[in-house]
């Protein structure tokens, strides 16, 4: 057993969501909104007011990182892993492995990178679909076909504009590698947008992740806006399932209520960043509350897990959101934070190179400085331990040799880290 020691962390500044950037197959269904928004959303605190806030605690974090200060306790334990730098990347946001070893990384601007770890090189794939780079988007997820041995398909997420506004996108293309250690992307297709696209630059969500059967899932965030989440005419704040060529699937718990409604798994999500699947296939989200209120939550089929109308977590303004225990008939989190981790990236772990780690997740904490591991005991969840990084973590990969490794998040400028973690003993 590896001695392990938490690193306790006391965050200097409540619900940083913007100033972070901020599956088990069940047929319990809840009880599902009409397609419309409801007057109860519409009661609730002021849009603008509330990004307002949301700005101010954002500029507040960054004069104290500007200004050198810690936004967490370095606490006093050892970490359990020694950490080392491998190379850097200019605002990283996802990474995934090769069959060959080598790794993938997207930068928000439009770049994808190649990196070959034996001759520490980093390399370029181009076809790079047209990419809008703002505050919380641009290029996004990367991740490979479960059948990318044969097939080469990659998938990539991103953030597009056209005359109505901005929102995020999946297209999947074809990885072809050359032997100067590049490569393109060719019959590149876009299978899958948010609809409809919003003004602003944050909550884009935009995770990609397959499960066993192959289907593909991702996470598409609210954009900043309450009444979407609850409304099934748009695809905003919801859990999304598609076959893999981005077709509708039958058995969805909404296939009979639009075209739209079709693609939606579960509902009532606010910023989701990591999705990630377990060894029994059940699949579990995190995503960023608002002012406090970070939340684990396991995504069951039809679920509404109740944002705007229930959160753990205040408006910016302080307004109150009732809490999940008030609304029974909404799903409520496995695990909550107050004051928030600002979750980014996740990883269940199944490797052999840190044992006791077995079926553990891993979720990068952004303005807690942290990785933070769960523990699952079939559908609950709690936290086990958390590690102080004394970096905002953007992304969680596991190595094939079974090392973890993260993505120091970019977005405030400057060259980001890639790091692997290797046991101590």
């Amino acid at each position: 057993m590896i001695p392990f020691r938490r690193s306790l962390i006391c965050l200097a500044t409540l619900g940083l969501l913007t100033a972070c950037d901020n599956s088990a197959d069940s047929s319990n269904q809840a009880s599902r909104p009409a397609p419309a928004a409801t007057a109860e959303s519409a009661s609730l605190a002021d849009p603008q007011a509330t990004a307002e806030a949301e700005v101010e605690a954002e500029e507040a974090i960054a004069e104290q990182v500007a200004e050198g200060e810690p936004t967490a306790d370095p606490g006093t334990g050892a970490l359990p892993f020694a950490v080392t730098e491998v190379t850097q990347f200019d605002a990283p946001w996802a990474m995934t492995f090769l069959p060959d070893g080598r790794l993938l990384v997207t930068e928000m601007a439009g770049n994808l990178r190649l990196y070959d770890l034996a001759k520490d090189s980093t390399g370029s794939i181009s076809g790079v679909p047209e990419v809008e780079h703002v505050a919380q988007g641009g290029l996004g997820d990367v991740v490979l076909h479960p059948d990318y041995a044969n097939n080469q398909l990659v998938y990539l997420s991103f953030v597009e504009k056209d005359d109505s506004g901005l929102g995020s996108a999946v297209a999947r293309a074809r990885l072809v590698l050359d032997e100067n250690g590049d490569g393109a992307l060719e019959d590149l297709d876009v299978i899958w947008r948010q609809t409809p696209k919003k003004s602003g630059d944050g909550h884009f969500g935009y995770r990609i992740a397959f499960d066993e059967g192959g289907m593909l899932w991702i996470s598409s965030s609210e954009r900043k806006e309450f009444d979407p989440a609850q409304d099934l005419n748009t695809n905003l704040g919801k859990i999304i399932r598609l076959n893999d060529d981005g077709s509708l699937p039958e058995d969805n718990p909404f296939a009979d209520q639009g075209e739209v409604a079709a693609q939606v798994w579960s509902l009532g999500h606010r910023n989701i960043l990591g999705l990630a699947f377990d060894a029994d296939g059940r699949l579990w989200a995190h995503e960023m509350g608002p002012k406090g209120g970070d939340e684990l939550n396991l995504i069951v089929k039809g679920e509404n897990y109740g944002y705007p109308l229930v959160s753990n977590g205040n408006h910016y303004d302080d307004t109150p959101i009732p809490d999940h225990d008030t609304r029974p008939e909404f799903k409520a989190p496995t695990i909550t934070w107050t004051p928030v981790i600002s979750p980014a990236g996740f990883m269940i772990y199944d490797g052999d190179l840190f044992a006791d780690w077995q079926g553990s997740g891993f979720i990068g904490g952004m303005s807690s400085m942290s990785l933070v591991r769960v523990q699952f005991n079939g559908e609950e969840a709690s936290e086990a331990e958390r590690f102080d990084m004394q970096k905002r973590i953007r992304e969680v990969e596991q190595g094939p040799d079974g090392a973890i490794w993260l993505l120091e998040d970019g977005t405030r400028g400057g060259a980001s880290a890639l790091l692997k973690l290797t046991p101590t003993e």
